[in-house]
């Protein structure tokens, strides 16, 4: 059950790297004078809230994925090969607050988790049916 801390821990960071997404397009909404429920607003206000809408986007895919992987094939792997999603988070989000089109590498960088971890768990998973 001690394995299980480090998803624990890799969870825990993924959910402060999407609060400080959110924390941003907040800021920026003040910012900018940006009355809610109104997303509308000069690009770099726009760009703020799309990063922060990314970031859950792809936080729904992450996690679950993350806890899947961890019981299905190993939790320390899983915490291994997802310690790229926080940091390609990171780097997306600075990239895209500069200029949106240099989002592309942390997105990238941060993709190859969910990835490994969806089908990984769903291979694992039905390798223990038929074995």
């Amino acid at each position: 059950m001690n394995d299980f801390i480090y998803p624990g821990i890799l969870s825990s960071i993924a959910l402060l790297v999407y609060y400080f997404t959110l924390l941003r397009a907040g800021i920026a909404r003040g910012k900018f004078d940006i009355k809610a429920p109104s997303h509308d607003g000069p690009e770099e206000y726009v760009r703020h809230v799309r990063v922060h809408h990314n970031t859950l986007e792809h936080l729904v895919l992450f996690l679950p994925g993350l806890w899947l992987f961890s019981f299905a094939v190993d939790p320390i792997w899983a915490a291994i090969i997802g310690i790229l999603w926080p940091i390609g988070r990171i780097r997306y989000a600075l990239s895209y607050y500069k200029d949106a089109e240099k989002r592309g590498p942390g997105l990238y960088f941060s993709m190859p988790p969910i990835y490994i971890y969806v089908l990984g768990s769903l291979i694992a998973f039905l390798y223990k049916i038929i074995t």
